[in-house]
C-alpha cells in the first residue's frame, strides 16, 4: 500500500487546469454508462461540503458518523470549523493518518488563508492543538489547480488493523467537497459524480440546511427604472438592463459576492465572511465601484439615446447576523436570507437618490480602523445661507433625513430610528 502522505494520480488523468502540478489529479471515469445519473444517494461514502472558511455547510449521515458528530449541524456556521471537528472526533484524531487528513485540507487551505488568517478562523481549540495546526499548516504544500485531489489514508488507530481509504476532494467556486471511500471499493460512482460539475454543486446546494451566519446585505435599484421603461422599446429596455447587469458581474466576482433573490430589476447581493478580507469591507468597496461603473454605462446610453436620463443605483448596505438558505424547485434554486438585515438595506436602497450609497451605523462601526480610514462618509446638512455642506465622519437618524408626514416617506417609518451615513467616496 503505497504512503498514505503521497499525493497520487491516477495512470490516465482528468484535463487538467491551468497551473496543475503533476500527481495531484484523480482519474474520472473514462466512460459512463448512457442514461446514468449518478445523486448524491448513491454515494456511500462520508462526504461533506466546506465553504472558504473551511466550515462544513453539509454532511452526509456518513460524514456525521466519520466526524462523530449529530446528523443536525450547529446551527451557527461558524461552530462548524472542521479542523476543529478533526479533534472533537475521538477516533479521528486517534488515527494513523489524522495528521494526514489535516495536512491534506491545508494543501487546499493555503491557496485562501495564510496561517496568521487560518489562527482567525474561530476554531477554539487549545493553545496546544493550535501549535499542532500551525506545524501541519507548515508542512503542507500548496496544491497546484486541478479538477480532483487525492490522497490514500490509514484510519486504524495507532498498532490497529489496517483501513485504508481514498480521501478525495473536488473545488468549487462555492466551497470544497470532500470525501471518504473505502480501498477496494468500486470509487466510479462517485468519480461519475465528481465528473459532472455543473450538477454537484447545484445538488449539495439544493441538500444544504439553512444556517445562522454574520453576512453584509447589498441593495441596490434603478432609480426612475418605470419613466426609463416606458421610455425605451422592450428590447433596449432588457438590453440596458443586461448590459448593467454583465457590468457589474466581474465587480461581485472580485468582492465575493453571492447573488439573491430580488423582484424586479434590481440587485441584492450578499457578503459572507472570508479568510483572507472583511465581508463587510467588501460590500462597501463593490458599492463604491458599483456607483463608478454605472457612469460608464450611464454614459454610453446617453450617447445612443440622445437623451437627458442619467442611470444610476441607489443602494443601500448593512450587516447583521441572518438565517442563509435556498428556495428551491426542481429545475431553480434561488439564495434568500432572513430577517431585518435585508429589510433595512432594502430600505436604504429606496432612500437613497441620485446614484448615492447608504451605510449603517452599525456597518461603518465594525470596520477595522485601517479601513474606515479609507472610508469617506459623512451627512449632507443646508447652511444658514441656503448652501449644501458635508458634515463628515458624522451619521443622522433617517426620521431627521426624511419628513416621515409625507405620504410618500411613510415607509421609512420602520427605520426611523436607524442611524445611518452616505459613502462619499473610498480611497
Amino acid at each position: 500500500m503505497p504512503n498514505s502522505a503521497d499525493i497520487h494520480a491516477a495512470a490516465a488523468a482528468a484535463p487538467s487546469m491551468d497551473g496543475a502540478t503533476p500527481g495531484q489529479v484523480a482519474q474520472f471515469p473514462a466512460a459512463v454508462a448512457p442514461g446514468l445519473r449518478v445523486t448524491l444517494e448513491d454515494i456511500d461514502h462520508p462526504m461533506y461540503l466546506v465553504n472558504n472558511n473551511f466550515e462544513v455547510e453539509w454532511q452526509n449521515p456518513k460524514a456525521a458518523e466519520f466526524l462523530e458528530q449529530s446528523d443536525s449541524l450547529a446551527e451557527e456556521i461558524t461552530d462548524r470549523n472542521v479542523f476543529r471537528l478533526f479533534f472533537d472526533s475521538g477516533n479521528l484524531v486517534q488515527s494513523q493518518s489524522w495528521e494526514e487528513i489535516v495536512r491534506f485540507h491545508f494543501a487546499l487551505a493555503k491557496n485562501r488563508f495564510s496561517k496568521d488568517e487560518m489562527k482567525k478562523l474561530g476554531m477554539y481549540v487549545s493553545r496546544e492543538d493550535m501549535e499542532r495546526l500551525e506545524a501541519i499548516y507548515d508542512e503542507a504544500q500548496a496544491f497546484g489547480r486541478v479538477p480532483l485531489y487525492h490522497t490514500e489514508i490509514n484510519l486504524a488507530s495507532r498498532g490497529g488493523e489496517d483501513q485504508w481509504y481514498d480521501l478525495y476532494a473536488s473545488v468549487f467556486r462555492e466551497g470544497i467537497v470532500f470525501a471518504y471511500v473505502p480501498s477496494g471499493s468500486n470509487s466510479d460512482s462517485l468519480l461519475a459524480f465528481f465528473a459532472r460539475r455543473e450538477l454537484v454543486i447545484r445538488d449539495l446546494l439544493k441538500m444544504r440546511r439553512p444556517f445562522l451566519t454574520p453576512l453584509t446585505v447589498l441593495v441596490a435599484d434603478i432609480q426612475d427604472s418605470v419613466k426609463i421603461c416606458a421610455e425605451l422599446p422592450p428590447e433596449e429596455y432588457f438590453e440596458m438592463i443586461n448590459e448593467m447587469w454583465g457590468a457589474m458581474d466581474a465587480l461581485f466576482r472580485k468582492y465575493y459576492a453571492t447573488h439573491g433573490k430580488h423582484v424586479g430589476d434590481g440587485m441584492v447581493y450578499y457578503f459572507f465572511p472570508q479568510p483572507d478580507c472583511n465581508h463587510l469591507m467588501n460590500a462597501v468597496l463593490c458599492g463604491h465601484a458599483m456607483k463608478e461603473t454605472m457612469r460608464s454605462v450611464s454614459h454610453e446610453w446617453r450617447q445612443r439615446k440622445n437623451w437627458t436620463n442619467e442611470l444610476v443605483l441607489n443602494t443601500g448596505i448593512d450587516e447583521g447576523q441572518e438565517w442563509f438558505g435556498t428556495y428551491q424547485t426542481p429545475t431553480h434554486l434561488e439564495f434568500t436570507v432572513l430577517g431585518d438585515t435585508i429589510n433595512r438595506a432594502a430600505r436604504l436602497s429606496d432612500f437613497a437618490r441620485n446614484g448615492s450609497v447608504w451605510l449603517t451605523k452599525n456597518l461603518v462601526g465594525n470596520l477595522t480602523p485601517e479601513e474606515r480610514e479609507r472610508v469617506r462618509f459623512g451627512i449632507r446638512r443646508t447652511s444658514d445661507n441656503g448652501e449644501e455642506v458635508i458634515v463628515s465622519n458624522t451619521y443622522s437618524r433617517v426620521s431627521n433625513l426624511a419628513d416621515l408626514q409625507n405620504v410618500d416617506n411613510h415607509k421609512f417609518h420602520d427605520i426611523a430610528t436607524l442611524a445611518v451615513t452616505e459613502m462619499l467616496d473610498v480611497v
